[in-house]
Parts: C-alpha cells; sequence; structure tokens
C-alpha cells in the first residue's frame, strides 16, 4: 500500500520519524565515538602502565645486579687482601699444617740440624775441606728438609684439588633433592676422601660451635690456599648475602673446576716431554761425576782437592743452578 504524502498527517509523522532517525544516528556516533576513544584511551593507560611495571622491573633487576657485582668486586678485593697477607705471615707452622703433619716447628728444625750435621760430618770425614763440608751441610740442612716440605704442601694441595669438584658436586644433588647446605658439607666430610674430608671437617665443626659461615669459609682458605676454595667461599658468601640459585652457582663452579683440571692434564702431558728432557740434562753431569769417581778416583779428585779445581766446580754447580731454574721456569705452568 503507497503512501499518501498529500495527507498531512502522514507527512508530519514521515519528518518526524527521519529526525528522530537522525538523532539516534548521530546520538549513536557521538556516544560510539566518545566510547571508543574512552576504550582506546584506557587501553593506552594500561599499555603505559605495563610499561611503567616493566621498566620498574627491569631497573629492579638492573639495581639486583649492580649489587651483586659491586658484591663480587668487594669479595675479590678481600680475597686478594688476604692473599697478600697470608703470603706475608706464611710462618713454618702453617706450612706444616698445610703439608698434613703433625710436627711442631721445634721438631723441624732439629731434624734440619741433624741431618746438616750429619751431612757435615760425613763430606769433612771423606776428605773435604772444611768450607766445603760447611757448604754441603748448610745445602742439605737447610735446603732438603724444606724442599721436602714445599714438595708434600704442593702434592697435598694438587690431591684436594683432583677431589673438591666431586665435593661441589655432592653439594649440588644435595640442594637440588631439598637437603640444606650444612648437612650436605656433613655428608662430604664423612665420605669423601682426604683431604677433602679433613678440611670439610673442620668446616663442619666450627659450624658447630657457632662460627659464622664466612668466617669458617676464611680459615679453610687459611688451611688450604688455592684458587679453587676461593671460588668456593666467594660463591657461598655472595648466595649468603643476596640470595639465588645455589646448586646453578655451584654446578657452574663445578664445571669450571672440571675444565681448569682438563687444561692442567693437557698442559703436563704437552710439557712432559720437555720435564723429562730437563730431568735428563740436569742429572748428566753429576751422574757422570759419580760414575767416573767410582771408576777412577783420582782422576776427578782433582775438582776438589786443587784451588782451581775447587773454582772449576763451583762456577759448575753455579750454572747447573741457574740452567736448572731456567728449565723449571720455561716448563711450570699456573692455571
Amino acid at each position: 500500500m503507497a503512501l499518501d504524502l498529500s495527507n498531512p498527517l502522514v507527512a508530519t509523522l514521515m519528518i518526524v520519524g527521519l529526525g528522530g532517525a537522525a538523532v539516534l544516528i548521530a546520538a549513536f556516533a557521538i556516544f560510539g565515538k566518545r566510547f571508543s576513544s574512552a576504550d582506546r584511551m584506557r587501553r593506552r593507560l594500561d599499555n603505559v602502565a605495563g610499561k611503567a611495571d616493566i621498566a620498574q622491573r627491569s631497573a629492579r633487576a638492573r639495581d639486583r645486579e649492580k649489587e651483586r657485582r659491586k658484591l663480587v668486586e668487594e669479595s675479590l678485593k678481600e680475597l686478594e687482601q688476604k692473599q697478600k697477607e697470608q703470603r706475608a705471615r706464611l710462618t713454618l707452622k702453617k706450612r706444616l699444617e698445610q703439608a698434613g703433619l703433625s710436627i711442631t716447628p721445634t721438631l723441624f728444625y732439629i731434624v734440619s740440624a741433624g741431618l746438616a750435621l750429619v751431612a757435615g760430618a760425613t763430606a769433612f770425614m771423606c776428605g773435604l775441606k772444611l768450607w766445603l763440608a760447611l757448604l754441603i751441610a748448610f745445602a742439605l740442612g737447610a735446603g732438603v728438609p724444606r724442599w721436602t716440605l714445599a714438595f708434600m704442601r704442593a702434592a697435598r694441595m694438587k690431591s684436594f684439588g683432583k677431589e673438591f669438584a666431586n665435593a661441589i658436586d655432592v653439594i649440588v644433588r644435595g640442594v637440588k633433592s631439598g637437603l640444606p647446605l650444612n648437612e650436605c658439607l656433613q655428608i662430604i666430610a664423612r665420605e669423601s676422601q682426604e683431604p677433602v674430608k679433613a678440611e670439610f671437617q673442620a668446616l663442619v665443626d666450627a659450624q658447630k660451635m657457632g662460627v659464622a659461615l664466612e668466617q669458617s669459609l676464611a680459615r679453610m682458605y687459611d688451611n688450604m690456599p688455592t684458587p679453587e676454595v676461593s671460588f668456593f667461599g666467594i660463591v657461598l658468601t655472595i648466595q649468603q648475602k643476596t640470595g639465588g640459585n645455589l646448586s646453578e652457582a655451584l654446578g657452574n663452579l663445578s664445571n669450571v673446576l672440571r675444565g681448569r683440571k682438563s687444561m692442567r692434564g693437557k698442559i703436563d702431558a704437552l710439557s712432559g716431554e720437555a720435564k723429562a728432557s730437563a730431568f735428563i740434562i740436569g742429572a748428566l753431569p753429576p751422574g757422570v761425576m759419580i760414575m767416573v769417581y767410582i771408576s777412577t778416583p783420582a782422576y776427578v779428585s782433582l775438582l776438589w782437592t786443587t784451588k782451581l779445581g775447587e773454582m772449576m766446580l763451583i762456577g759448575c754447580a753455579t750454572w747447573m743452578m741457574m740452567g736448572i731454574l731456567v728449565m723449571r721456569k720455561m716448563i711450570n705452568f699456573n692455571i
């Protein structure tokens, strides 16, 4: 049915309807724009707030990282200072303890003096001059005991380094399984091999007496001044002060120590030929002299019965010692 536009009522209704529709369309457009603007504004504010939160978290993470680095630097400086002080005040008693010997310094001096007396008297009775006998007595009395002590000390530290990585692995597995650090230390003190067992037993005993962990680790480093113990002390000290994943830190330390051990083994293998050559070269002159003395004593005895021979013997010994020290410096590597 067609609309009669000539009717005034119909025309009025159409005009009112079109106006209402236009008003509704305009209202929807205005309010929709406002709602969309508010929604965009809200999303923008949420985005800004999220970015601000991320920025705050990043700033806190950077602050924690700066604090950790600062603590590491301070710990390293303290460690270097302690190492300098320890080298300056390393007494004979401390060397004996680090070598695992239970004798006193007095007994060590008595043994050294007795060895010097026996060596000097034997050399003098064999017909050597007094000054040469005194020189031999001083060399054997002052050199051999201290060299033996240094050798035993180095051997004990080397044995400690070989077993120390396994001890750290025990701590890592214990912490991952939920055991506290003190219990892991007690396990090492009970089941590890010497000298790791003795050092960790001293650490556990100090903990039972109420000594702080940092001080206990410092005492452990005094008894076993190796880079491995210093790294271990730094890791535990930093973890105690700043927190963090102890198992991950000790696991990384274990990997580093095993890498150092592998590198040391490769260096020993590569320098083995040079060490054997140096040993042969160093032992050849005195060995030849001893064999010649056994076969024809009168031929070699001119070296210590005549003035020129004594001077030649002193010069040869000096040059031999210098050559041995140079070769030792060339084939020894500290890592």
